[in-house]
């Protein structure tokens, strides 16, 4: 068995090629080549949808609202944060096609079948619970400004069913959604945030919720970057099924750019309404909005509510595959059924609790996205640069296969980054406890830890990197 042997091979069994609707068959193993379709632009839209709604918009508002910077420092750390989380984006990306794997199939290389739990259950978590929870939210908001007399907790129960009926069908009618949505979303929101730019306040302050003004930048920095690269762990999900040879530059450019402009907009945005609402502003569609003449603030809230339902199609979706990911063995379309049945209803009642103070928890939940997803990318950004040159696909697949260097080095680099910076409402580490000016690097710190010690683990317990004469028992649907 070679590298090459690592790529899938035609299975005339599926028959699911290009078609929208259509119930997506199999599960988390290789797409077949006769099953690949589709070119890297396709993937700009396909990031750009989900970020066009009012969680992205949230973020920058709590630069302004919550952490005390101007316009100017805002849109700084915005850039900074969106930057990296977009860059790491645009990397995993690339990982689909070779392979036709999962995102979180493909983190079994640097965890091992056992200690791939870790991620992918904090990602089953994450998309299936938490992000499905605050995309509801920001959907629910903005169909109860639009329809006043429409009860909040009606709005939420029918944004969340119109999404779960969305994401049942797969692949391909996701990559269809989020392209029809593309020209409806953009054309709102760009003509909404140009509005509202120009009635901002560049040196605009409020410092009643703030830490102190370096504090607030490193907090803007984490947030965006919990925010952009919250979809980090879905990135092959969605190149997975193009052809093996497809151009990585392109793929790379089409979702990275997708994901930074889309976010580095709608945020920045975000700040420019608080700067013009003032102290009176709310983490609230409403503040952003009201900055805009009547039709296009209708328009807004529609669009809102579609950009809520973009992403959570996808956070159902990968919910699916990272819960298949843990070894779950069901079809994908029971899979799925089960994602969106289950992790629904529990984020429609977080969700519940979270419309009563959506600004503080959203704060919180964004920091902790980052919290566990850098130190993850530690360990599989360093694990692929190990193994440059070597066959790496298989060992998603392979039975047994062991690499407990992934699991430690993640685990020990949040549980100390987390302890010693970590600056919630609930906690606060070390040393931001001594010094508030820190603001909060747990995100960073815990890239470090975990990429340093995983490649000092990778040297002491060797985990296996070539195949050798005794070939693995390898679980390929078809070879």
């Amino acid at each position: 068995m070679t590298a090459a042997d690592t790529v899938p091979v035609d299975d005339p069994t599926r028959d699911y090629g290009d078609k929208v609707v259509a119930v997506e068959p199999g599960g988390v193993e290789p797409i077949p080549l006769d099953e690949r379709h589709g070119r890297p632009l396709g993937l700009f839209w396909t990031w750009v949808s989900p970020n066009m709604e009012f969680a992205t918009v949230a973020v920058g508002m709590l630069a302004v609202l919550y952490w005390g910077l101007n316009l100017a420092q805002a849109t700084a750390a915005i850039i900074i944060g969106t930057g990296l989380g977009s860059i790491s984006h645009a990397i995993l990306s690339t990982w689909g096609p070779r392979d036709g794997l999962a995102q979180m199939m493909l983190s079994r290389i640097g965890f091992g079948r056992i200690g791939n739990l870790l991620p992918a259950g904090l990602n089953a978590a994450t998309a299936g619970i938490g992000w499905f929870a605050v995309n509801s939210i920001s959907g629910a908001l903005a169909l109860h400004a639009l329809i006043t007399s429409l009860p909040s907790e009606v709005a939420l129960l029918v944004v969340v069913a119109v999404q779960l009926l969305v994401a049942f069908f797969g692949h391909n009618l996701v990559h269809a959604f989020e392209r029809i949505a593309f020209p409806i979303l953009s054309v709102i929101f760009v003509i909404a945030a140009v509005i509202v730019l120009t009635k901002s306040h560049g040196a605009a302050q409020f410092t009643q919720f703030a830490p102190p003004r370096l504090g607030g930048f490193l907090l803007t920095v984490g947030a965006s970057l919990g925010y952009a690269a919250g979809w980090n762990p879905y990135a092959s999900d969605y190149t997975r099924y193009l052809p093996p040879r497809s151009s990585r530059p392109a793929i790379a450019w089409s979702a990275g750019l997708g994901v930074f402009t889309s976010c580095v907009l709608l945020e920045v945005a975000g700040a420019a309404a608080v700067s013009a609402v003032g102290a009176k502003a709310a983490i609230d569609p409403s503040t952003f909005t009201g900055l805009t003449p009547n039709v296009i603030g209708k328009l807004t809230l529609l669009a809102i509510m579609l950009g809520a339902i973009a992403a959570n199609v996808l956070n159902v979706y990968s919910g699916a595959m990272s819960f298949m990911a843990l070894g779950v063995r069901l079809p994908l379309h029971r899979a799925r059924a089960a994602v969106a049945v289950v992790f629904g209803i529990v984020g429609f009642i977080v969700a519940s609790f979270g419309l009563a103070n959506a600004g503080q928890n959203y704060e919180d939940f964004l920091l902790i996205i980052a919290y566990w997803i850098t130190p993850w990318l530690g360990v599989v950004f360093v694990d692929r640069l190990l193994r440059r040159g070597k066959p790496t696909g298989v060992w998603a697949l392979t039975a047994g296969y062991p690499n407990w260097a992934g699991p430690i080095a993640m685990l020990v680099g949040m549980v100390v980054s987390i302890w010693l910076f970590c600056n919630q409402t609930k906690y606060v580490g070390v040393v931001p406890s001594a010094h508030p000016a820190v603001g909060d690097l747990t995100p960073e710190v815990g890239f470090l830890i975990s990429a340093v010690l995983y490649l000092v683990l990778f040297r002491v317990l060797k985990p296996q990197t070539t195949l050798g004469e005794a070939a693995p028992s390898v679980e390929y649907a078809r070879r």
